[in-house]
């Protein structure tokens, strides 16, 4: 699957002004600087698709971007976790996910991205296991695999999925990704585009 002509749609800033359309989503969702936009922007060969920021918490709405001909819709999902926000507006953001995933027909599946080079975060575990209970299908993405040596990441990422399996068995699908490197694009692909046949 090639996801090359993908172009911008609209911001969404609540769940009443996502499109309406019969086409299936994917979303992308991670903590705050995970490197959300960066994958986007590696997975669809652009530079500018998605807006990169050395500001955590830039993205504040449910982008979404096309992906032709008709097959579907990618989702950027605002960043959770970011300490620095107001509360009230750390609240509006939390009403605007927990709302997108309760009440999003389209959404076929969720990309969940988490960092690579630390230890599973609390807020990561609480998001896999809300979203799990929901019944949402979902992938994990270890992200920045290039950041680290072979070893030291392999030992990390054992870690984090020893962390995850005392909550979560059978683990969902993983995939080590780097936004600078490549590593993941096409299992990524293959992802959603199998994610996009199942729901039509």
């Amino acid at each position: 699957m090639q996801i090359s002509q993908t172009s911008f749609v609209l911001s969404a800033p609540d769940l009443e002004s996502c499109p309406e359309t019969p086409l299936p989503e994917v979303a992308f969702i991670g903590r705050s600087n995970v490197g959300k936009s960066s994958l986007l922007n590696m997975l669809t060969n652009r530079k500018d698709l998605a807006k990169t920021s050395s500001r955590p918490g830039h993205t504040e709405l449910l982008n979404y971007f096309f992906v032709p001909p008709k097959s579907g819709h990618l989702v950027d999902l605002p960043g959770y976790g970011y300490a620095s926000r107001s509360k009230e507006h750390r609240d509006r953001f939390t009403d605007l996910i927990q709302s997108y995933f309760t009440g999003r027909e389209n959404l076929a599946h969720t990309f969940i991205l988490i960092d690579s080079k630390i230890s599973l975060q609390q807020i990561d575990l609480d998001f896999i296991l809300w979203l799990a209970d929901l019944g949402r299908p979902h992938s994990l993405l270890f992200t920045k695999t290039d950041r680290l040596k072979k070893t030291p990441l392999a030992k990390n990422i054992a870690k984090i999925e020893a962390d995850l399996s005392e909550h979560y068995n059978p683990l969902p699908e993983r995939i080590l990704t780097s936004s600078k490197t490549g590593t993941g694009k096409s299992e990524i692909l293959a992802a959603i585009r199998d994610a996009f046949a199942a729901s039509r």
